[in-house]
């Protein structure tokens, strides 16, 4: 008994509120970052999610679509409150690890750290593909085409049966040899992780240029679009039924997860504990009535029947006229778009590794920072490869489908968090503090539970249980010995 009390207590071993780091301890990141570059690097990952869901939401959804988005936004709005809150008072690199490390325990934290790999590392490679997709429907513009097998990835399996005593099953034999593979996709994610490993400065500079360019590309499609729009394509709120407007809302979802990668990079701004939260709160409103519109827009040109979910935008700018500049504006604002995710989602998933190995979650060599970029540079570029491996050969929506569960549990884990803080730690320092914040945290808690559990399909759990599995058994035989936390890593006291 003793033993599994003392195995609870470990588990639940939080990092105290006030861990900020002195610049003089360990390696540091450059704090080069303002408002207007925050909010750029949450829009370089919202806006350009609009381009993978808004075709797929509107087939699951019809007109309901519309419904989903704000069904979404709704739910991110609660989230953004906590994230603000939680981000202005612990300005460090980790988002909802950080967070979670500092409320409600060691273990809690290394599955959302482990969750968050879903939400950042692993959404570049269907956003990859997306702009593999793009930008080879630009080269068609032009009479340019790549081969077909290295257009799409697409792995051919066939069922390989397995019989272990009275237990029957199938497993997945791939045939490599005639499956296809998105180089394109792969070679985009490499090229983005230099850019990335070079610097955060010059990214966010990037990152800004494609913010503007996906903000103009998205007014020329309003702009062109409302005069082609008609009326009967709208069919209420729900036409397809409750249900669909609720899976769509769990699918669209990807598209608002880049407001709380602003707080990833909190350790990089120069003054996180006022730009961090209002940087949260605006990438958000302005995502928000962005995808509202384009959703509208799209609805109102394309039939439903003839929707297509990977390239809405780019079939209804078709539809409405065919005009080169529109066309070829629009396309480009998805190229850019989807670079701006796969640059941020990256950034992103770098910093997480780089928090959790600072704390001994992961080896040492993971937070190494490059001596001249300041950056970590292996770090990303490990990342870079991995995820581009994955683009490479696993189709989008294979990998669409755990995204979002990951990334709804980490924010469910924020909202509670939020919650729980305000009885434990009633006099912490709050320079940003939610209104009722009990209330938001636990209504974005719940909204979070209800679109995994109404939205999100059984085949996803079982592969979300799966994941979760593994990354216990690495915190198990890595993190759960080599943690700050442990007792044998504990600093010694000093004398009296």
């Amino acid at each position: 008994m003793q033993r599994i009390k003392a195995l609870l207590k470990r588990l639940a071993a939080c990092q105290p509120l006030d861990r900020i780091r002195p610049d003089h301890e360990g390696p540091k990141l450059r704090r080069v970052l303002g408002v207007w570059g925050l909010i750029g690097i949450g829009l370089g990952t919202m806006l350009g999610g609009i381009f993978p869901t808004v075709g797929v939401g509107i087939q699951l959804a019809g007109s309901g679509a519309i419904t989903a988005f704000l069904v979404s936004g709704v739910v991110c709005v609660f989230v953004a409150l906590c994230y603000a809150e939680f981000a202005s008072m612990v300005p460090v690199a980790g988002s909802a690890y950080t967070y979670a490390y500092a409320t409600l325990g060691e273990f809690i934290a290394w599955v959302i750290g482990w969750d968050l790999i879903l939400e950042y590392g692993i959404s570049a490679a269907p956003v990859a593909s997306s702009f593999s997709g793009y930008l080879q429907e630009l080269f068609g513009y032009f009479h340019l085409a790549m081969p077909t097998s290295l257009q799409t990835a697409a792995l051919v399996s066939t069922p390989w049966p397995v019989s272990i005593g009275w237990l029957h099953f199938n497993l997945a034999h791939f045939d490599f040899l005639h499956s296809q593979y998105d180089v394109i996709a792969a070679l985009s994610v490499i090229v983005v992780s230099a850019l990335l490993a070079i610097g955060i400065k010059e990214s966010a500079t990037t990152n800004a240029i494609f913010v503007i360019v996906q903000i103009l590309s998205f007014v020329v499609f309003i702009a062109v679009g409302l005069a082609f729009m008609h009326p009967s394509h709208f069919a209420g709120a729900a036409p397809l039924g409750y249900h669909s407007v609720i899976a769509s809302a769990a699918l669209v979802f990807f598209a608002y997860i880049g407001f709380d990668t602003v707080t990833v990079a909190s350790e990089e701004s120069k003054n996180p504990q006022r730009d961090v939260p209002i940087a949260v709160v605006g990438s958000l409103i302005i995502g928000a009535l962005l995808f509202v519109a384009i959703t509208a827009v799209t609805i109102g040109i394309v039939p439903l029947s003839k929707i297509a979910p990977d390239s809405a935008m780019s079939q209804a700018i078709r539809l409405a006229g065919n005009y080169a500049i529109p066309v070829i504006t629009v396309t480009i604002g998805a190229i850019v778009g989807n670079i701006s995710v796969m640059l941020t989602s990256l950034l992103g998933q770098s910093r997480i590794f780089y928090v959790m190995s600072r704390d001994r979650m992961l080896p040492p060599a993971v937070s190494a920072v490059h001596p001249r970029f300041l950056t970590p540079a292996r770090t990303t570029m490990i990342t870079g490869f991995v995820v581009a491996f994955l683009a490479l050969i696993v189709p989008l929506e294979d990998l669409l489908k755990l995204v979002n569960i990951g990334t709804l549990s980490a924010f469910a884990i924020v909202s509670i968090g939020v919650a729980i803080l305000r009885f434990v730690a009633p006099n912490a320092k709050r320079p940003f503090k939610a209104p009722a914040g009990v209330v938001i945290g636990i209504l974005g808690f719940l909204l979070c539970l209800y679109l995994i559990g109404y939205g999100l399909a059984l085949p996803t759990w079982i592969r979300f249980i799966f994941w979760f599995a593994v990354g216990a058994a690495i915190y198990g035989f890595y993190g759960y010995h080599n943690s700050l936390l442990h007792p044998k890593n504990a600093q010694p006291k000093s004398p009296d």
